[in-house]
Order: structure tokens, then sequence, then C-alpha cells
């Protein structure tokens, strides 16, 4: 009797992780196999940077085509005490799916807005990247709580 509610369980997880597989979706425990080795800088006024890493779609690549014509500079405002929120000035090609959003984590929100999140957040967005190796707090202390100006740029293959 186990072994006939075992296959049908086994069956459908194996066909759902072929179907996100297919897709090309991630559940986002697998980042490394998503990004590239494109990285980019965001420059917070009062001094700290971060570098992130580009995910592999065409937002991203786009993203990193802007930017190797120059800097972008972002006015960003907080939004639901989760995210730092602004518009690009121009609209990037979206790749929206289902997204777990965690601290670090930049996303391109109705193909137009920058989000840079130090929290967490659920919706169908597009992964533009992550800055790794930094924590909620870290990120909000330099964002800080209010409106914060934030400079994109190009970082070389070299850096």
């Amino acid at each position: 009797m186990k072994r006939l509610v075992f296959r049908p369980v086994a069956l459908m997880f194996a066909f759902m992780a072929m179907a996100m597989s297919a897709c090309g979706q991630s559940d986002g425990t697998n980042d490394k196999k998503e990004m590239e080795n494109s990285m980019i800088r965001l420059s917070i006024e009062g001094g700290r940077s971060f570098t992130a890493t580009l995910a592999d779609n065409s937002s991203a690549r786009a993203l990193k085509e802007l930017l190797a014509k120059g800097d972008i500079t972002i006015h960003m405002e907080d939004y639901a005490n989760m995210e730092k929120v602004g518009s690009l000035g121009r609209s990037l090609p979206r790749n929206d799916r289902p997204t777990m959003t965690s601290a670090g984590d930049l996303i391109l929100y109705q193909g137009h807005n920058l989000v840079i999140y130090y929290d967490t957040n659920s919706w169908n967005f597009t992964r533009l990247g992550r800055i790794e190796g930094v924590t909620g707090e870290e990120l909000l202390a330099a964002l800080g709580r209010g409106d914060v100006t934030v400079t994109l740029s190009a970082v070389a293959d070299n850096e």
C-alpha cells in the first residue's frame, strides 16, 4: 500500500522538477547556476558601495548594455519597510516569474523600476541580480530609512 502512495508522489515531484527546469525557473537555491560573471557596482550616497552579480537573462543583459554607455543614477524611495524602489528612466525587457526575494536581491519591477530588497517579498518579478554577502540589516544601514540616491555603474571584467 505504501508503494502505491509513494510512487504517485515521487512522480509528481519528478515531473515538477522537470517542468521547472524546462521553463528555466528556479527556486532560488542555486543562484550560482543562474548568475553569470557580469558584475555591477551600486554606489549609495554617503559613501557605501556594493557589487552585484547580474542574472543570466535579457533584462540583466539590457541593463549591462545601458551601463556600458555610462552610469545610471536613481532616486529611490523606501517601500513597505522591505525595499528601495526607483525608476530607471527607461524600460528593460521583462522576464517576470514567481519570485521569493531576500536581502540583496536586485529586481526589475514593471519593466522600468529597480528594486533593492533588504527584506523578503514574493511576487511576479524579473530578477536582475544579487548583492552577495550582505545582510538585510547591513543594507538598511547603508540605504537608510528614507529616500536615497543610488548610482549604478559597470564593473570591468578584470576588477
